[in-house]
């Protein structure tokens, strides 16, 4: 297929955009996408459902909360992340079900397998300039631990 082509093909179905999700970040929105066959969500930006691969998406917001399935604290960076150390990446999973990387607010001192499993909700976001291989600056979510909240009272909030 032809570069053009394939330029048009992914306009057509690309609903929300890796820009339009960052400038969410940025807004302090989580987007994602909701797939029409299967009623799954997809969250990073994707032309395609990441679970059925159908390309009837609705753009959504999603509502930052969810489990710290897993995490490492970053004390010697990457080029490109000097000033960033130590940081904590992170994946949660999200209360709509998919998994996202972000970073943790978190002490990365204090930081112990413990965390995992733990409820996070997002509060913000980071900008981080990468590299010359990353493509210059992008945003994640950040997210903290709802330490003294149960299940329950995070849900109703």
């Amino acid at each position: 297929m032809e570069g053009k082509e394939q330029e048009e093909m992914e306009k057509e179905y690309t609903v929300l955009t890796f820009a339009e999700y960052e400038e969410g970040l940025k807004n302090g929105k989580l987007l994602g996408l909701r797939c029409a066959s299967c009623k799954k969500i997809t969250c990073h930006p994707m032309p395609v459902c990441q679970w059925c691969g159908g390309r009837s998406l609705e753009r959504m917001e999603l509502s930052g909360e969810g489990e710290l399935t897993t995490f490492t604290v970053i004390r010697v960076p990457s080029e490109g992340f000097e000033d960033d150390a130590p940081y904590i990446p992170c994946l949660v999973k999200t209360k709509e079900g998919p998994c996202v990387v972000g970073r943790l607010d978190y002490d990365a001192e204090q930081a112990t397998q413990e965390l995992i499993g733990k409820r996070v909700r997002m509060n913000g976001s980071y900008t981080y300039k990468g590299d010359k291989y990353s493509g210059g600056a992008h945003t994640c979510p950040v997210f903290e631990i709802q330490e003294n909240k149960s299940v329950t009272q995070i849900d109703t909030d």
